[in-house]
């Protein structure tokens, strides 16, 4: 059977992020996606893994020293520290080590090529990389083929907007995390995806300011931003 998936998405769990899993759920559902990756900042979701018909995978986004890194089909919370002592924890348990939006910031490829041996796949299609490094995706595709790594696509969705605006389509011998997991990691998944508003970006930023009780010239700085991310998005279609 063929699968839709959404690889990369943020609950309330996140610093910057406001939906729950409920409604993720409903979203994906209502979106034709047959399962969600919940990729929370540093913390592993550990809910249910079937929530209205869509299959729930545990994940985290991890910060390193190296950029971000999303580890998949994780089965208990984990501490992460260094890059290498990261990447291991999550093979411990039987995850998938995927590099995230790695050229959402621009870096020389070859800063990265050392890395590809701790892992599986790289995120080829991010719905929000592009807005800083408008070759950020064809960049990470093209690391993923020069490296042998499996490609990976989700949304990076922060709000209910976002959700499905990057997808892996992909055959499956059945509907469970098992079945996906050796699914992508044979590394024939159909990648795709739509780019974001830059304004959602600016809507989880002011997520994260309320979150963290920010001072009041943060907000300052913010609505400045917001208003960058306004005109980035003039003429886009809703």
């Amino acid at each position: 059977m063929k699968l839709t998936l959404d690889l990369h998405l943020h609950s309330a769990a996140s610093f910057d992020g406001r939906m729950g899993v409920e409604e993720i759920a409903a979203l994906a559902r209502a979106r034709g996606l047959d399962g969600v990756a919940i990729c929370d900042h540093d913390v592993v979701y550990t809910g249910p893994t079937l929530v209205e018909g869509v299959l729930l995978i545990p994940g985290a986004e991890f910060s390193t020293e190296h950029g971000h890194l999303l580890g998949l089909f994780l089965d208990r919370s984990m501490v992460h520290t260094t890059w290498g002592e990261t990447t291991r924890a999550i093979h411990a348990q039987g995850g998938l080590a995927v590099l995230a939006h790695p050229f959402q910031k621009p870096r020389p490829m070859e800063a990265l090529l050392p890395l590809a041996a701790d892992l599986d796949g790289v995120e080829v299609w991010n719905s929000r990389a592009n807005r800083k490094n408008p070759q950020a995706n064809a960049q990470a595709a093209a690391f993923a083929q020069k490296t042998g790594l499996v490609p990976t696509a989700g949304s990076d969705a922060h709000l209910p907007r976002e959700v499905g605006g990057g997808t892996l389509t992909l055959e499956v011998e059945a509907r469970s995390l098992e079945a996906l997991r050796a699914a992508i990691l044979a590394g024939q998944g159909q990648p795709a995806g739509r780019e974001g508003p830059a304004l959602c970006v600016a809507q989880s930023q002011y997520t994260k300011l309320k979150k963290t009780r920010a001072p009041f010239r943060r907000y300052l700085k913010w609505a400045a931003f917001a208003a960058q991310c306004a005109w980035e998005d003039r003429g886009r279609k809703p």
